[in-house]
């Protein structure tokens, strides 16, 4: 999940390359959502074994509540810190 800062924009997405799709999201590579709303900060990831179990996971958060998203990141990283330099 990438944020655009704390309790705000949140965007769900699934990749192979997880590494590779946040630098793009940061770097405003592609036009998208995380473009349009400044939505740069990886906040919370999950790695999966296999790409169907990732998405879904995906399908599941989308649906779920704002509030239980909210929860999710905070229990693993409460100060909503950019774990995208962990990835490499």
């Amino acid at each position: 999940m990438l944020a655009s800062s704390k309790n705000r924009t949140i965007y769900t997405g699934v990749t192979s390359n997880i590494v590779k799709r946040v630098w793009e999201h940061k770097n405003d590579a592609v036009e998208a959502f995380t473009k349009r709303y400044g939505v740069h900060t990886l906040v919370w990831y999950e790695l999966h074994e296999t790409i169907e179990s990732a998405i879904t996971l995906e399908k599941a958060i989308k649906g779920w509540k704002r509030k239980w998203k909210l929860e999710l990141i905070e229990k693993e990283n409460p100060q909503w810190n950019d774990l995208y330099d962990s990835l490499t």
